[in-house]
């Protein structure tokens, strides 16, 4: 792709993301969701390729129909209590609708079935920005909403973990496992985001985290199946025993970074007197933590077939900066004694 176009693109990707965290008005917020699905649609399909044609389509169609609920709702809204102001909702009706509609937009389960397809048809690169930056601008305004409606908000998270832990028991391509694990934790973050939102934004972040790790990790080795994976030793034997710790801190296994929203949001429940809840999200991340650990069996436990062409990418230097990785995977392995300085930072 021409420079100048993607530099564009990227900027409209940003400028959408920025006017939706920067607006108090429904209008403009929707305008920065649509320019943010406007900027994405021609990275997604600039190889032309049936299936990226397919997930592009795919994806236009779902965010221009929460685009629409979005809209209909705010002028509902408008139209019941005479607010265009984001924090002024008070009817029920329309909150309930932005809810769902902004669920639609990152995907959360039951309206998730989108986010598998449309990440199996894309490259690495561009399934890193849906599946991190994308999330920002709708996380942003159901954090501003902060929705009253608290049950529609658990039924969301505890689908979310489930079918996020089940989806991707199952699965053999890597993107698509990686959709469900968003969907996965997205559910987390939607759980605990009445009762503590700085806690769901600490969870945002420990995700995006993890995830630009294991999207980098991928990326370097050109893998998109599980049986990829068994050839990456002989590309960069460090870093493959350094993925697995990786994973397990998506999985969320402590002395790990992905252990700590985990831990603290299961904490939070239990204050809530939400212990039910609590129990079936702590076993839904046991089935995600299934799934993580075949990777990581996959990846280190099995060895390929040494014929010659399993190993003639040992002579075959990368292209691709490092930096980026080595930064991302220190943070998704490391950060679990910052958990005091969180917690002191999260309490008001």
């Amino acid at each position: 792709m021409n420079p100048y176009i993607l530099a564009i693109l990227l900027f409209g990707l940003g400028l959408g993301t920025t006017i939706t965290f920067a607006s108090s008005h429904w209008l403009l917020a929707w305008m920065g969701l649509e320019m943010n699905t406007l900027a994405i649609i021609p990275l997604m399909a600039q190889h032309h390729h049936p299936r990226a044609v397919e997930a592009t389509t795919k994806y236009f169609l779902t965010q221009a129909t929460a685009a629409a609920m979005l809209l209909f709702a705010s002028v509902t809204n408008a139209w019941l209590s005479g607010q265009w102001d984001i924090q002024q909702m008070t009817h029920p009706l329309p909150t309930t609708i932005i809810t769902l509609a902004l669920a639609l937009k990152i995907g959360l389960a039951p309206v998730h079935a989108w986010l598998p397809e449309v990440l199996q048809g894309l490259d690495l690169t561009v399934g890193l920005i849906l599946s991190t930056w994308q999330k920002l601008a709708p996380f942003a305004l159901i954090l501003q909403i902060n929705p009253t409606n608290s049950t529609i908000l658990i039924i969301l998270g505890l689908t979310s973990t489930l079918i996020g832990g089940w989806g991707g028991l199952n699965q053999t391509q890597l993107r698509k496992i990686l959709a469900y694990s968003s969907i996965a934790h997205l559910g987390w973050m939607i759980l605990v985001l009445q009762f503590s939102p700085s806690l769901a934004l600490l969870t945002l972040l420990t995700y995006f985290v993890m995830t630009f790790s294991t999207f980098l990790v991928f990326k370097l080795n050109k893998a998109t199946t599980i049986n990829t994976l068994a050839t990456s030793w002989t590309k960069a034997p460090i870093l493959t025993s350094l993925t697995p710790l990786i994973l397990l801190s998506l999985g969320g296994l402590p002395p790990l970074t992905g252990f700590m929203p985990k831990w603290l949001i299961l904490q939070e429940l239990a204050k809530q007197d939400l212990a039910l809840t609590a129990t079936v999200a702590a076993l839904s991340a046991l089935l995600s933590l299934y799934f993580y650990l075949r990777l990581s069996y996959a990846m280190t436990l099995t060895m390929s077939p040494n014929n010659l062409s399993g190993t003639t990418p040992w002579r075959l230097s990368s292209s691709q900066s490092t930096l980026p990785l080595a930064i991302s995977t220190a943070m998704a392995i490391c950060l679990l004694p910052l958990a005091p300085a969180a917690t002191a930072l999260l309490t008001p």
